[in-house]
């Protein structure tokens, strides 16, 4: 499998569109979603083996032992508010599965799920409802629209459903469907609309109930190239404007690396490496992360701190000034363009310099942080 297989489309874009929060508020900010030890097992029996044998058995030995199927295999994480999520795979490596036990669309077999400390899989029916409607919305991939509805009266529809007033909820949906970019299209039919315009109703939806999370289950696989980079820009500057925390399921790479701030990347119903994009394509866990990334131009991902070295005496008062999270293909314009290192400024003062030599070992794969073991940070 290579990094073509993965899905990773076109160019990976500079990741200095998105909309990542500082590095520092990242790492504090509170959790949503906390997920520890969760499993999901498909099968007639899957409810009669015992949480704490599940561990014991490879995904063969629950086949034949109890004719069940393993699709999420003991995964933790947490998703920190304001923060854009990505769980990414290829087919059948449990994304959908694991992004559907967060609400309990699917439920699981064992282990935890929290919602701002609260106990997902204790709630019962009214506090799972309240989750769906308030806390917690869903964007598919098929768009869900009526046919026989407006636009607008699409975008309401999930408001109508929590007893919202005619007038507040259309509204509220006119807002939203001013904020996703339809305005003018209020009263088209589904029918009449595009693929991206139809899922831009299904975003608008998820966004007029006002949710803690959205949860993206690969809303724009089946839309055509040039849509489906629209459809992101219109997730980044979402997230620019609003800080909202979302989770992103795909199975297209270079779509993991513009939208996510971390990423974390399943096979066979675990998660096999969580981190930035950064540390996904320039620390990879093992051969297989090593495998899915290695088309990747590491260039646009990884940023000026891997390149970096201590500053010369005469080299940290002059030249020209860069941030930390400057992308080392940016970098590389600038030496190229003025001919001597720049200089990498945090907080007011010179951390460190890039010269052609240093930046040019991280585009080849010769700076440390390439090292075997330099990547070997999997989900706890």
């Amino acid at each position: 499998m290579n990094g073509n297989s993965a899905g990773t489309g076109d160019t990976t874009e500079p990741m200095t569109e998105q909309a990542q929060p500082a590095e520092a508020d990242a790492a504090t900010a509170p959790a949503v979603f906390s997920v520890r030890n969760l499993w999901k097992v498909f099968g007639p029996k899957a409810d009669r083996v015992p949480g704490s044998e599940l561990a014991a058995l490879s995904p063969e030995e629950l086949r034949e032992q109890a004719g069940c199927t393993v699709a999420v295999r003991d995964v933790s994480f947490d998703v920190r508010q304001g923060e854009v999520f990505v769980v990414m795979g290829l087919s059948g490596s449990g994304k959908s599965t694991l992004v559907r036990c967060l609400t309990r669309l699917i439920e699981p077999t064992s282990g935890t799920i929290a919602i701002d400390g609260e106990d997902v899989c204790g709630m019962d029916k009214g506090a799972l409802r309240d989750l769906r409607r308030h806390r917690a919305a869903m964007v598919f991939q098929h768009f869900g629209l009526l046919p026989h509805r407006s636009v607008l009266d699409n975008v309401a529809y999930g408001l109508e459903i929590q007893g919202v007033g005619k007038a507040e909820r259309r509204a509220k949906a006119a807002e939203m469907v001013e904020k996703v970019g339809l305005a003018g299209l209020e009263d088209r039919r589904p029918g009449q609309l595009s693929g991206g315009q139809q899922q831009r109703v299904g975003l608008a939806r998820a966004l007029a109930a006002d949710p803690e999370v959205l949860l993206f289950d690969e809303p724009f696989s089946a839309l055509d190239p040039l849509i489906r980079r629209d459809m992101q820009e219109e997730v980044v500057r979402l997230h620019r404007d609003e800080g909202r925390t979302m989770v992103f399921i795909t199975h297209d790479l270079s779509e993991a690396l513009r939208l996510g701030d971390r990423i974390a990347l399943m096979r066979g119903g675990r998660v096999v490496q969580c981190g930035t994009p950064e540390e996904i394509v320039g620390s990879p866990a093992d051969d297989y992360v090593r495998d899915f990334v290695r088309d990747v131009p590491r260039e646009q991902v990884l940023t000026v701190r891997r390149a970096m070295r201590p500053a010369a005496a005469d080299e940290s008062e002059t030249g020209e000034t860069l941030a930390p999270t400057t992308t080392v293909a940016e970098a590389i314009e600038t030496v190229a363009r003025t001919g001597t290192p720049a200089r990498i400024v945090e907080g007011g003062r010179c951390v460190g310099v890039v010269d052609h030599r240093s930046l040019l070992d991280v585009v080849a794969g010769l700076d440390a942080g390439t090292a075997p073991d330099a990547g070997e940070r999997t989900a706890a």
